[in-house]
């Protein structure tokens, strides 16, 4: 299964756009959404649902009323500050702060009535859907909720039974942005990263942050420089940057504004007739291509 994942050092630089657009061009393969904290992808490829799932991970406690003999115990064992207690006529009654909460679980192990009751979290929502250009796996994760490494892990799992399932054996994936756990549950045991950067100092600092840990994790990676135009200068110390550190140079995208015009209408740029930038990203797409020929 060979599974090509775009990402970027930090937010912003056109990860998704391209994304969209080499979706486009590719044939015969899965899409998978797997920057679960911000997903956005859908807004171009407008899938249609066809299973919808809650995704669960970790615990919070929560304290039964008609159980608790309010002695306490909850809240002098607590290190979070996430039990609250509050005076009323029939003597003190303890919650548990959803939000401070960690889901340590020391209140519900040494609870003397066992009063306290410990669910899994519901964190967001998986979903697994047909596009325009093919079968797509996405998610989105709730407000607040944590543990989007296991949710990119679970999207990663399901785009492969999808590809399984279709007899496809390419997998493009829309990864998150930075260097935390979304990025290397992302990233590891794929065949291919590409990082988009642009020719901004933050964009080059992040750039080097995040071709780091595709080096540690051991997968082959190379960089395309998105709106190059705007710093010429500065596109060409990011590809030098790039060699010295064994990375490939895809190319180079121009700005354009039919980039916006296209997402405006919930189109790739490379379905928009006339853009000079369609011409890059197809370049981009054939390097990706022959380095899978000469891989094969």
């Amino acid at each position: 299964m060979n599974e090509l994942v775009v990402i970027s050092g930090k937010g912003g630089t056109g990860k998704t756009s391209l994304v969209a657009s080499l979706a486009v061009l590719a044939d015969r393969t899965v899409l998978a959404d797997c920057d679960v904290d911000a997903a956005d992808l859908h807004l171009v490829m407008g899938p249609d649902i066809q299973r919808r799932e809650t995704f669960t991970s970790g615990r919070e406690a929560v304290i039964r009323q008609e159980d608790c003999t309010g002695c306490g115990t909850c809240l002098a064992l607590c290190r979070f500050d996430a039990i609250v207690r509050a005076e009323t006529a029939d003597g003190p009654v303890f919650r548990v702060d959803p939000a401070a909460c960690e889901g340590c679980g020391v209140c519900v192990r040494f609870c003397p009535e066992q009063a306290i009751d410990f669910p899994e979290c519901e964190c967001g929502e998986w979903f697994v859907s047909e596009s325009r250009h093919g079968p797509m796996v996405h998610a989105r994760l709730a407000i607040g909720a944590e543990n989007s490494g296991k949710l990119v892990t679970l999207v990663r799992q399901k785009a492969r039974e999808a590809a399984e399932a279709h007899g496809f054996d390419q997998i493009l994936v829309d990864g998150p942005p930075g260097i935390g756990c979304p990025v290397i549950a992302a990233i590891t045991g794929a065949s291919f990263v590409v990082v988009t950067t642009e020719p901004t100092r933050s964009g080059q600092h992040d750039f080097e942050r995040v071709a780091e840990v595709a080096r540690h994790f051991g997968v082959p990676a190379a960089v395309c420089v998105n709106k190059w135009d705007l710093n010429p200068d500065l596109a060409d110390a990011i590809e030098a940057r790039a060699r010295d550190l064994g990375l490939d140079v895809l190319g180079r995208v121009r700005y354009d504004k039919s980039v916006t015009e296209a997402q405006v209408q919930g189109r790739a740029v490379v379905e928009v007739d006339g853009s000079p930038v369609v011409d890059d990203i197809r370049a981009v797409w054939e390097q990706l291509c022959q380095r899978n020929q000469t891989k094969a």
